[in-house]
């Protein structure tokens, strides 16, 4: 293993940075559709049920046959990758930040709107930050199960570790099917333990003291 290591360890790191980058874009990106939809929804309570379902069958999709259905439309490389990831994530998170804004008091709400504050500013400044720590659950949730989701669009030839580990399945009883299943194995469980440790921070430097107080 060492010796496997020592003479790719420069392309094991950039693998590693290219993981890393493209489920922190692709779940940055589903946080903001998952927002802008939550917002939508949240606007009507016979919509509310609706979104909950498709997130649930959204998830029972397998992660395969999505990126067959998208080979044909947008072929393969980066940009499915990115659509299967974004996908999925935006799921967990579509469903936490609906029951985030559906648990602000309402009696908060109208007192902020006596004080004179906008529907802009009633969200950014009231609704969003007391839903932010149930909207940052559903990001870690959907952060983890990304990992996942960007090794098996190597598929397709996405970036990131996905690749050993296909390469160590295509190859086995080589001389470096183990290492390069292992390598890729455990370069995603050390990515993701590292985004959620920096998420667990995120949470903390952005959560208002006065809630979790």
């Amino acid at each position: 293993m060492l010796d496997f290591l020592s003479t790719r360890w420069a392309d094991v790191l950039f693998r590693t940075y290219q993981h890393g980058s493209l489920v922190v874009q692709s779940v940055a990106l589903a946080t903001v559709v998952a927002i802008v939809l939550a917002v939508l929804v949240t606007r009507s309570r016979t919509l509310t049920p609706i979104a909950n379902a498709v997130s649930a069958i959204g998830l029972t999709i397998p992660s395969f046959a999505l990126i067959g259905l998208l080979i044909p439309l947008v072929g393969i490389g980066t940009v499915p990758a990115v659509l299967v990831v974004v996908f999925y994530a935006v799921l967990p998170i579509l469903r936490n930040t609906i029951v985030g804004l559906r648990s602000v008091d309402p009696g908060v709400l109208e007192s902020a709107r006596g004080l004179g504050m906008g529907p802009a500013a009633l969200f950014f400044r009231v609704s969003l930050p007391l839903a932010w720590p149930i909207i940052l659950t559903g990001i870690r949730v959907a952060a983890q199960m990304s990992m996942g989701v960007a090794a098996i669009a190597a598929y397709v030839l996405g970036p990131g570790l996905g690749d050993y580990i296909y390469r160590g399945l295509a190859t086995v009883g080589g001389a470096n099917a183990l290492n390069y299943a292992l390598v890729g194995t455990v370069g995603i469980v050390v990515v993701a333990l590292i985004l959620d440790g920096l998420l667990v921070l995120l949470g903390r430097l952005t959560t208002s003291k006065g809630i979790t107080a």
